[in-house]
Formats: structure tokens, C-alpha cells, sequence
């Protein structure tokens, strides 16, 4: 199975340890790098070229929806929300789902595992 880059954007750190720790037992993820603001996250996208991108829907210094207009090359994204999930309307990167915050990892794995088989997204 291919390694998916995989970046994770959230403003809580504790969310993106959370994710981390979680995502580091699975196979084939490599976390090629986090950031909490809009700006540091369409740079690292743009440095990192992840496969895989964790958006939180609302940070501290705009929205997931202003990073996806920044960020640069192509990759999937999985939303994380503490609030209700109104996806913004995103026509080139495929949403694979939108998970609650605290994220759970039956949840998250199941997720990762339609991914990593290249079955169809779920949203």
C-alpha cells in the first residue's frame, strides 16, 4: 500500500497530539508536519505535498474553507469539528469524511482503512 503524507491542521494542540498519537500506530500514515494557523498551514502544504490533509473547520485565524483557497497542490481531506459539520463545498480535493471532536478512533481507523483500500469517499 502506498505511504500517505499526511498533515494535521488544527489550533488546539491537544487535538493534534491527539490525532498524532493515534495516527502514528497506523501503517502506511507518515505525519509530514502540523500547523495551527491558516498561514503556517498553506505553507506546510505547499512544503510537505501531504496525500492527506486533518482540517479543523475553525481556526483561530480564519477557516478550513480559507486555507483550502490558499493551499497549493492536491491532496484528500478528512474535516475535524467540534461543532456541527457543514463541509464547505470543495471541488478539488476529495472529503472523505467529517469527524467529531474528541475524534474517535474506531471512527478514525475505519475511515482510514476505505482510504488506504481506494474505496469510494465517505463524507
Amino acid at each position: 500500500m502506498k505511504e500517505l503524507r499526511t498533515l494535521i491542521i488544527d489550533d488546539e494542540w491537544l487535538i493534534r497530539l491527539e490525532l498524532r498519537r493515534m495516527l502514528q500506530s497506523m501503517p502506511n500514515i507518515r505525519i509530514v508536519g502540523e500547523a495551527a494557523t491558516v498561514a503556517e498551514a498553506a505553507q506546510l502544504a505547499e512544503s510537505a505535498s501531504p496525500d492527506l490533509v486533518f482540517l479543523d473547520l475553525q481556526l483561530g485565524d480564519g477557516s478550513g474553507a480559507d486555507f483550502l483557497n490558499l493551499a497549493q497542490g492536491t491532496f484528500s481531506l478528512i474535516f475535524v469539528t467540534a461543532f456541527e459539520c457543514n463541509l464547505p463545498k470543495v471541488t478539488n480535493h476529495p472529503t472523505l469524511a467529517c469527524l467529531a471532536k474528541p475524534i474517535n478512533k474506531d471512527k478514525l481507523y475505519a475511515v482510514l482503512q476505505t482510504l488506504q483500500k481506494g474505496e469510494g469517499v465517505q463524507v
